[in-house]
Order: structure tokens, then sequence, then C-alpha cells
């Protein structure tokens, strides 16, 4: 991407910042290069916790005051934890950008950690665990995440669990980010019609101070996969499957060409293959979907569907019909061109979204050191081969090498 700058302080936070035009608000936040994965199984949970915390009391500001700064001028502020991410972001109205730079860098900076607030927090969590273990469609990604990679942190659910969240000290907190938090891996990130002069100003006036960190973490590698199989009872009315197996990381020649065969697989379309077979031919499904998530050094591919227990087993065997197929056959070149049109179509109507384009700029600065532009995605796009596909189908779609968990009704 050409059309965008970026500013590297001397404590090592880099500055990216894209001017857009015709729009009255300003995107901004933090994204750090610190995530679930970082974590122990005796501290699992605590990076997603430390979010929350953030906005519970800093230095100058009570939890109150943290929220309605953003809130009373009509803006949102918002923060997520992922395996291997945490940002803290908002969106306000260009005129209130310093407002939002200023508090965005004393939460993620500065935040104390009062033990009152913790000990509210630990309910607020745990009632976000029972919420997702309740919802069997979210429960299933987690527990699958676990079945395929073990005792790995990538396998911990990001949550934690109800005894690692009631045992965090302000100390716990305190201790994960000095073994964490480096200034070189992480970025503030804006998309908005503010100059560059102004970003820079206010880069140096909120962000320049804040110390060097230089935490030198190393991630633990995924390796030595082995597909399992597991079926759980559970209180429920429909069975639930997941079908995968880790994947390419980030940076593999091959994720680009992956991630298209996914998305005709089982993208957002209602034209994907699975939802074409298992929804509108036969009716088994309400709604079913693949996914490739990639991380630095590996990777998921995943389907997940609910179905009536008895049409189950027929589900499954539908949808490996279909893997089979991506393997035994190349696609004819109309469908190689749709599948073309219909993903580069997709990710510009995803670029139209100033927060997820913001989102995605810090990301793939922590990730690649770079953020490609969308004609250059097409590019890469325009020269995926038929073969290309079938080559990768036939490696990533090997049932022998596919794990599977289902949740089957209790009674």
């Amino acid at each position: 991407m050409d059309d965008y700058d970026i500013i590297t302080l001397d404590n090592g936070i880099r500055v990216i910042h894209k001017q857009v035009s015709n729009t009255k608000i300003v995107h901004c936040g933090f994204m750090l290069d610190i995530g679930s994965r970082d974590e122990t199984s005796e501290n699992q949970g605590i990076a997603h916790f430390w979010e929350h915390m953030a906005f519970k009391g800093t230095q100058k500001r009570k939890a109150f005051h943290i929220l309605n700064r953003i809130d009373s001028v009509g803006g949102e502020l918002n923060a997520y934890t992922t395996k291997e991410k945490i940002a803290f972001y908002a969106s306000v109205l260009d005129s209130y950008f310093e407002k939002a730079v200023e508090l965005l860098a004393d939460i993620t900076f500065d935040s104390i950690f009062p033990e009152k607030q913790i000990e509210k927090e630990r309910n607020v969590i745990l009632e976000e665990m029972a919420m997702y273990y309740d919802s069997p469609e979210d429960a299933i990604q987690d527990d699958f995440d676990t079945l395929v990679y073990g005792d790995h942190p990538l396998g911990m659910n990001i949550l934690g669990t109800a005894e690692s969240v009631k045992s965090f000290t302000r100390q716990d907190f305190k201790d994960f980010l000095e073994a964490n938090l480096n200034t070189e891996n992480l970025v503030f990130c804006s998309v908005g019609n503010i100059p560059l002069k102004k970003v820079e100003r206010l880069a140096n006036k909120y962000l320049s101070a804040v110390p060097r960190y230089s935490a030198a973490r190393v991630r633990k590698p995924f390796v030595d996969y082995k597909p399992a199989e597991k079926v759980v009872y559970r209180n429920l009315t429909q069975a639930q499957c997941a079908l995968g197996r880790p994947a390419y990381p980030i940076g593999h020649e091959k994720r680009l060409a992956f991630f298209m065969l996914v998305n005709i697989l089982g993208g957002p379309g209602m034209n994907s293959r699975l939802n074409l077979a298992l929804r509108e031919k036969h009716g088994f499904v309400y709604s079913i979907d693949a996914g490739l998530q990639s991380y630095i050094d590996t990777g998921l591919f995943t389907v997940f569907f609910g179905t009536e227990p008895g049409q189950l087993e027929r589900s499954i065997r539908l949808v490996k019909k279909e893997l089979k197929r991506f393997a035994e056959k190349p696609l004819g070149v109309m469908q190689l061109h749709t599948a073309k049109e219909q993903l580069m179509g997709q990710l510009a109507m995803a670029e139209e979204n100033n927060t997820s384009l913001m989102l995605m700029m810090a990301k793939s600065t922590l990730d690649k050191n770079y953020i490609e532009s969308l004609e250059d995605v097409f590019a890469n796009i325009r020269n995926i081969t038929a073969s290309d596909i079938q080559e990768i189908a036939i490696e990533m779609f090997d049932e022998s090498l596919l794990s599977q968990l289902t949740f089957l009704p209790d009674n």
C-alpha cells in the first residue's frame, strides 16, 4: 500500500497513518503483538483479563471517566484479544482525535489494575465464560483449538479457566506485561481525514514519553500435530461438528491460494460449495462455514456446522465429499474466474470499512513489516491457477489428517 505514512518514535513505537477524504470520523488505536499464546498454563486468560482491566483505572482516571470520555462525544471505545494480538481502539469525530489519542495512550500504558476492580471484573469474565459455554456454536470453536493444538498455548482458551481467572492478582498483570511488552512490537494506527502533521504532533505529545519496553519474549512453535477425534455429550438439541487441521502460517506462499479455496468451499457467499450441498440441496443445516486462521508459525483450517443428530453422519460424509472433489478435479476456467472475482469483491468491500482497514494495517505491520496494497493482492489472486488449487486441496484435505470434534445431545 503506497498511500500511507509511517513514523518510528525514539522508543520504538511505530505510528501508521492513512489520510482519507470524505469522512468526518477518524479510527485509531494501538495493536500489541501480545496474545493468549504468550501465556502459560498457570496464567492462561491473563491477556484477555488485562484487556478488560485497561478500562478500569489509570494513574489519572477512574473507570467511569475512561468510559465517559469517548461516549460523551458520540464516539466508540473498544478492545479485543486474540491468540497473538491485543488491540485498544476508538472511533470519533475528527475534531476529537486528540482526545482519543490521549485516552488510548493512557489506558494502554498507565493502567494501575485497582484491586477492587480486579475483584469485580473476575465475575464479569466468569459470566462471559458461561455465556460462551451456553452457546455451543462458540464453545465448539474453542474446544476444537484445544483438540488440534493440545497443550500448546494456541490450544488454550483465550478466556482462560475459572481457576486461573479467580487467581489473578495485581502483581500478575504487572509480571505479564514486563515479560511481554516491547515497544518495537506495537503500533499506533489511524485512518481518517487528518493531516499527517497533526498525527505526528500528537504522537510526539502523547507517545514519545512512553518508556522503551524491551521484553525479549520467544514464542513456542507448534509442532507434532496428530489428528484426533472426540465426542462430547452436552445438554443440546442440535449436534455440533467441527472438522479441520493445522494449515499455512501468515507468510506462507500458498496461504492466499488456500484462503481462496476455503472461500469457495465455505465462505460467506450463499453460493459456497458446502452451503449448496448441505443447506440448499438437502436442508441439513441452517448455516455451515469454512475458515482459515493464520498465525506467525502455523494456521488452522476449520469447518463448523450444526444439524439434527440423525443427519450428522450423512452431513459429515457430504462435507468430506466436497473436500475430495477439489482434490480429484481441478476447477474449470469459469469456476476459477468466478472464485477470483468473488474474493476480490469481498476484500474490496472489507477495505471500505475504515475501522477494519485501520486494524488490518496495524496487524499487517506487526506480522509482515509492510502493508500490501489491494492492487497487489488482486494481482496475486489473478496469478492463482487451477493446478495451484488442486495441489493444495490434495495436501490440506487429506482425510487421514483431519481432526473431528462432535457435540451430541446427552439425552
